[in-house]
């Protein structure tokens, strides 16, 4: 605090003047921060600070006898707060807000504030009993909930956009209600599945490893049978937004090839390899699906819906590109996507 005015220096004689009574004593022994100050001036000097709101605050207690109740209020404090809690003393009357305050080394904190009146045996108000209630913790998991309820609401309109996007496509398809419905189930089911894998890593991003595994997890062959998919490359880590898009690519590639690729037949398998290469634009994740031992494969005579999916998926959303190549041994789809700059997954 600054050095001490000729008036504040004055009010050092109503500190000498202060008699502790019942209320004070129990006010020496409380854990909660009080102060009492004098009515009979204007600026509310301070003429008793308990142990507990010396060390909230980090003053001594001569630092804090004689000062003004308001130094111990933010300079950026709310004013129409301030100007309640003036209208307080002036009034005679009762006080109780929120205000932020500041100790001794700058730092502030967020404080609720009671004023309180004593009054003589002839109803004059003499003193006023100031307590403070710490907020501080309770004003930090304020703003934390907040910032998850803004995290969770754009979580929420991501997904519905997903949603959204994924009916929309399958509406467009040629095709029965029955194989419509299977279509958006599937869809919506890896949707649900990239989400349990982001949720069990908080958010944070998923390893294209995990990504690629919760993806095909259903179309893996039971307990004993052989090992149909066959992954390889570097540690690679996604932010949540890539994870679910390629979550939907893998499931729209799984798909097909269960219905006419190499899952469709015994022996079949899917290799899975990715690679970094440098481009003009910067690193580029080049990530190869293959399938082997399936049926002869045909290019089809018009586009499909599960390949629109994967081009748009690849396209609008990863900013990347995906070749599909129908080669008489199996399908081939090539992924040109930009390397995550955290590649470790």
């Amino acid at each position: 605090m600054a050095k001490k005015s000729d008036a504040q220096k004055g009010a050092k004689a109503d500190v000498g003047a202060f008699r502790p009574g019942p209320v004070v004593v129990a006010g020496e022994l409380t854990h909660m921060p009080i102060v009492f100050t004098n009515a009979r001036d204007p600026a509310y000097p301070i003429i008793f600070a308990n142990d507990s709101l010396l060390s909230l605050t980090g003053h001594h207690r001569a630092e804090l006898l004689g000062e003004s109740i308001f130094a111990l209020i933010a300079e950026d404090a709310d004013v129409g707060v301030v100007s309640a809690i003036k209208r307080g003393f002036q009034r005679g009357s009762g006080v109780g807000c929120e205000v932020k305050c500041r100790r001794k080394d700058g730092r502030s904190f967020w404080a609720a504030l009671f004023v309180n009146p004593i009054t003589d045996g002839h109803g004059n108000i003499i003193q006023y009993f100031v307590s403070f209630i710490d907020l501080t913790k309770h004003k930090q998991a304020q703003t934390q909930a907040k910032m998850l309820i803004d995290e969770m609401n754009h979580r929420v309109k991501n997904t519905l956009a997903t949603v959204q996007a994924i009916v929309r496509q399958a509406l467009r398809a040629d095709t029965d209600r029955q194989t419509l419905r299977q279509m958006i189930k599937s869809r919506l089911s890896a949707l649900a599945r990239s989400h349990d894998l982001l949720t069990r890593e908080k958010w944070k991003g998923a390893g294209l490893h995990e990504i690629i595994n919760v993806t095909v997890a259903p179309f893996k062959p039971n307990d004993g049978e052989e090992q149909r998919f066959i992954i390889t490359g570097a540690p690679m880590r996604f932010a949540p937004k890539a994870a679910l898009d390629l979550c939907i690519v893998f499931n729209e590639l799984a798909t097909n090839a269960l219905k006419y690729g190499a899952l469709s037949s015994v022996g079949g398998k899917v290799h899975i390899d990715w690679k970094v290469e440098p481009s003009l634009e910067g690193a580029r994740l080049v990530l190869t699906w293959r399938e082997l031992g399936g049926p002869a494969v045909k290019a089809p005579t018009h586009r499909g819906f599960g390949s629109r999916v994967i081009e748009r998926g690849l396209a609008h959303e990863l900013e990347g590109t995906g070749r599909l190549d129908y080669r008489p041994e199996g399908l081939v789809c090539t992924m040109n996507i930009p390397a995550p700059v955290n590649k470790h997954g």
